[in-house]
């Protein structure tokens, strides 16, 4: 096992970054990407992006999770669109990329852990109704609730529907979904975002919730 490789392991740090591996190793810069270079070729860590590093899953004492590795990509950012409404039940097909929201630019990165979409959604609070959850192999990641990724989802999609229910019915989420919201929240949702679109959307699910 590589001196790198066998550190991290056993430290249990299964994603690291360029600066970890300055802190950890000693050496010169040379040696340090000597030692990042063989473990790569030898299959013992895996290179998620540029600088940033993940030890292949023989070697993770707790398994890394496509959502535990989502913010250390690009971040600050959390979990959301159809990502988030397939985490939470929402939506009833199997999402193939992590998407996620972000301050910075529109991103994408393929990675040997999956593909990770990033996308700007300007907003007040970036953080507001996002959750941060830990799974049971110490993975933390922060998931966007159901009504933030849907309302996430109408930014970003810029569908045009001539109801708002027509929404659900196109993204197949059950009826149930529509109605049984935390009315309290949905409006603070409108607060939080600028975009003239999602208010309207936002406005139309709270008059149909009203009206029942």
């Amino acid at each position: 096992m590589n001196r790198l490789t066998e550190l991290f392991f056993e430290s249990s740090m299964n994603v690291f970054s360029i600066s970890d591996v300055s802190e950890t190793l000693d050496g010169t810069d040379v040696s340090k990407h000597g030692l990042i270079k063989r473990a790569i070729k030898n299959g013992e860590i895996l290179n998620v992006r540029r600088g940033l590093y993940c030890l292949a899953p023989k070697f993770q004492k707790n398994v890394v999770s496509v959502y535990g590795l989502a913010e250390h990509i690009y971040g600050p950012s959390y979990i959301s669109l159809e990502s988030a409404l397939s985490y939470h039940g929402w939506i009833p097909e199997a999402v193939y990329s992590c998407t996620s929201v972000s301050l910075g630019n529109a991103k994408e990165f393929s990675t040997p852990l999956g593909l990770y979409s990033y996308q700007r959604i300007p907003q007040h609070i970036l953080y507001f109704d996002v959750q941060r959850y830990a799974d049971k192999n110490e993975n933390i990641f922060f998931m966007a609730s159901p009504l933030k990724a849907l309302v996430d989802y109408v930014y970003i999609h810029k569908v045009k529907w001539d109801k708002v229910f027509d929404v659900f019915q196109s993204l197949r989420i059950e009826y149930e979904h529509f109605y049984n919201i935390d009315i309290s929240k949905l409006k603070e949702l409108k607060e939080n975002y600028f975009n003239k679109r999602v208010k309207s959307f936002i406005s139309d699910w709270l008059k149909e919730v009203d009206n029942e």
